[in-house]
């Protein structure tokens, strides 16, 4: 059973803003995870689409940065104001929400094998790509440790 104290961090990796230019969120490692989810809140006040990017890098300062290796699972949450049923998408490296100016979640399961760990890469962040001043993202990520214990180590220094 997950603890969600004990065998999980939770960082937040992009405060809520507006996405006109797109934005890169905080990169965290995952080096003791044993699988890892970003999940991006959308409050989509304007019908212009918004990619949603997982991004892979050799450390927490970004180095290296490029898109993930292999596809990941991706699920979707269209209208919160309707439903908090997830519907499973395509594995894919990214996402592009819908047109519709609605209040959605996206969710990225990302599996730290599944990175490019021969070339040394083991963090992980969201990139936005640019969009409308209208519409609202923020992002955070849940590790799941490799260890339970009531102060997992810290994934934002490696």
């Amino acid at each position: 059973m997950l603890h969600l104290v004990e065998n999980a961090k939770t960082i937040g990796l992009l405060k809520p803003a507006a996405d006109a230019a797109g934005r890169t969120g905080r990169w965290i490692t995952l080096k003791d995870a044993k699988r890892a989810w970003i999940v991006v809140y959308v409050d989509q006040g304007n019908a212009a689409t918004i990619l949603l990017s997982p991004r892979q890098a050799t450390a927490v300062a970004g180095t290296g940065t490029k898109v993930l290796a292999n596809v990941v699972q991706i699920w979707f949450i269209v209208d919160l104001s309707l439903s908090d049923a997830w519907v499973r998408q395509a594995d894919a490296v990214n996402f592009t929400t819908d047109a519709g100016v609605k209040e959605k979640l996206v969710a990225f399961q990302i599996e730290p094998a599944g990175l490019d760990v021969a070339g040394g890469f083991d963090c992980i962040t969201v990139l936005t790509g640019a969009s409308n001043a209208a519409n609202i993202t923020s992002a955070f990520a849940v590790l799941e440790t490799a260890y339970s214990q009531v102060t997992p180590p810290s994934v934002i220094v490696d």
